[in-house]
């Protein structure tokens, strides 16, 4: 491709004065498309990758993609995709681009105690800018909106979200009686009986920086420094056992495994015999967000269906089934 094809803007976030030797495309979806750059900048060829969002509606993903690969590079410079930039095109600010530095990068399954110390660097020194649970802009799970106003109580966050996501996946896939009835006793009964504990009879969580969307597609190794590189962030403050959500279903590589591996390095939030039914809530949450995204994938509105059907037979009475302290602290 000739480096006519960049837009101006493209041109004006690259080195000053550099020349473009070569542009080729290097991966695509459904809303945009990846080209690698190759330069020249006073005697020294760099390579860059730039992502073009190509539909309006999610022009917002550049900003998201740049401010979220910021936040990580805070805590885990060596293991994250450095942004360098993003902006809207010149000729059409309709599209926008995020731009970072090329990486020779292998797709293979992580090497679970390398990224295990990587998952808790990122947990146990983030440190959320306001205190709450939230993100600073609009962040995109894929095309999901992420919905990042702040707020002190995980479970308004987590649940405003988890309401979002069913309607994304009802206007993708049709609507679906049967999902919405069961999903509103779900909603009234186990999202508050796994999650109001968590903040309540003198239990807290830290607002932790989640990358969002760790399932193994996003986390490659870069073939010259041999680090784990994780990209294609989905950033927000919140509870850490969220960051698993995309691990433990056999189409991941980052299996069961991987949790109990996780549980016991980390630690469980109390109540802590609640661990592996949040995961199965958060899991649930992907599934739906999953089965919306990609047709192929629709089926897991059923399983979503069966998930919350086990556990509305485990919690029939909601917060009534938590015996201990529910005191507001």
């Amino acid at each position: 491709m000739s480096a006519t094809i960049l837009d101006r803007a493209i041109l004006a976030a690259l080195p000053a004065n550099c020349d473009v030797l070569s542009v080729t495309q290097h991966g695509k979806t459904n809303w945009s498309t990846g080209l690698r750059i190759d330069v020249d900048a006073d005697g020294n060829e760099q390579e860059y990758f730039v992502k073009v969002v190509e539909r309006e509606e999610f022009v917002g993903m550049s900003e998201a993609e740049y401010e979220g690969q910021k936040a990580l590079a805070t805590y885990i410079p060596d293991n994250v995709v450095a942004p360098v930039a993003w902006g809207f095109l010149d000729n059409d600010t309709s599209k926008s681009f995020f731009l970072t530095r090329f990486r020779h990068l292998r797709a293979r399954s992580p090497p679970t105690l390398q990224f295990l110390a990587i998952l808790k660097k990122l947990h146990q020194s983030s440190v959320s800018p306001t205190g709450k649970f939230g993100f600073h802009v609009t962040t995109f799970y894929g095309p999901p909106v992420m919905i990042n106003d702040w707020t002190d109580n995980w479970e308004e966050y987590f649940t405003r979200q988890f309401r979002a996501n069913l309607v994304y996946a009802q206007r993708e896939r049709g609507e679906d009686p049967e999902l919405q009835e069961l999903a509103e006793d779900f909603i009234q009964k186990v999202i508050p009986r796994l999650l109001r504990p968590l903040q309540t009879g003198g239990r807290t969580i830290k607002p932790t920086l989640c990358h969002g969307d760790l399932w193994d597609g996003n986390i490659q190794i870069d073939v010259e420094t041999k680090q784990l590189i994780m990209f294609d962030s989905c950033c927000f403050y919140g509870h850490n056992e969220m960051d698993l959500q995309c691990m433990g279903d056999p189409r991941y590589a980052l299996g069961m495994e991987f949790i109990d591996m996780y549980k016991n390095e980390m630690g469980a939030s109390e109540p802590q015999p609640d661990f592996y039914d949040r995961h199965v809530l958060y899991a649930i949450r992907n599934n739906i967000c999953t089965a919306g995204m990609w047709p192929q994938w629709a089926p897991l509105l059923n399983i979503a269906k069966d998930e919350m059907r086990c556990l509305l037979t485990k919690y029939p009475n909601g917060l009534s089934d938590f015996t201990e302290n529910m005191s507001i602290p």
